[in-house]
């Protein structure tokens, strides 16, 4: 499995500190942090992750980490058959991963310490799909729909 990663200025140390966990765990591990050319706003960040994860299903996962988490969680989500969840604890993570197949975590860096972080980012890489669970494949199919049938929606 390939894990993508990218983050902006805030995120950076904490995508730093990640590489070698994840090294030593033995994934593969691409950075796309987009080379800046005027600053590093944090959509080019997480599109980069997500473009590659979206092309990859089958065998990545991405990570994308800005100050809140909450800036590039948006824009991950934005693209079709990705699911990103913005990640505080490892409870909840599990749940994300278990429950709704989440494809990206979204690591917010001014809140989460290097340690916590890698506890996350281990519960996100070891969970599996409940995919026996008629209930969770129903609703990922809804989502799938939603995708699908995006004209009009949002509009009032």
């Amino acid at each position: 499995m390939v894990i993508y990663i990218g983050a902006d200025h805030q995120g950076f140390n904490l995508k730093e500190a990640i590489k070698p966990f994840l090294m030593d765990q033995l994934y593969e591990t691409e950075d796309v942090t987009p080379v800046f050319k005027d600053g590093d706003d944090y959509p080019d960040v997480a599109s980069a992750v997500a473009k590659k994860v979206r092309y990859n299903l089958d065998n990545s996962r991405g990570i994308i980490i800005c100050g809140s988490g909450t800036g590039v969680d948006i824009v991950a989500n934005k693209f079709d058959k990705i699911r990103c969840a913005l990640g505080f604890s490892p409870d909840q993570i599990f749940d994300a991963r278990n429950d709704d197949n989440v494809n990206v975590l979204a690591l917010p860096a001014s809140f989460v310490d290097t340690e916590a972080a890698k506890k996350i980012v281990e519960v996100f890489l070891q969970t599996k799909f409940a995919d026996h669970e008629d209930r969770f494949k129903r609703r990922i199919s809804k989502i799938l729909e939603i995708e699908r049938n995006r004209e009009g929606v949002g509009d009032n």
